[in-house]
Order: structure tokens, then sequence, then C-alpha cells
């Protein structure tokens, strides 16, 4: 058991996503990489926040996940 990232992207829609699935009750955990590569003082290439749950919440998070990719 461990983490599964569910979303890799802006923070603006990695933050939507977290509400959605934290109002569905289950808790998530953001990295942002553009925060991290500032910090270490140089720039970030890629996806700038990845979204991460635990791999035993997927089942109850999936389907919110899968409408906010519909509406995207």
């Amino acid at each position: 058991m461990g983490l599964m990232k569910v979303f890799s992207g802006s923070e603006v829609l990695a933050l939507a996503l977290k509400e959605k699935i934290e109002a569905a009750g289950v808790d998530t955990i953001i990295k942002d990489n553009i925060q991290s590569a500032r910090l270490a003082g140089f720039g970030s290439s890629g996806s700038a926040v990845e979204l991460f749950i635990q791999e035993t919440d997927f089942a109850k998070a999936n389907p919110v996940i899968e409408e906010f990719r519909l509406n995207i």
C-alpha cells in the first residue's frame, strides 16, 4: 500500500480536484514542483503540481476524479 498519483498539472486544477476529493472524504497530498525548484534555486520543467491519494482510497475517489477529468 502506498501513494497513487491521480493528477499532474497546473496548481489551479490540482487545488480544485483536491477540494472535490476531500469533500468525498479522501485525504490528499500535494507536491508542488515549482515551489520546490524555486527554493532550490533552479527552474522547473514538466508538470507543476502533483496530487496523490492513498491507494486504498482509490475506489472512493475514482468517480470524483473521472468526473473532474471529463469537465476540464
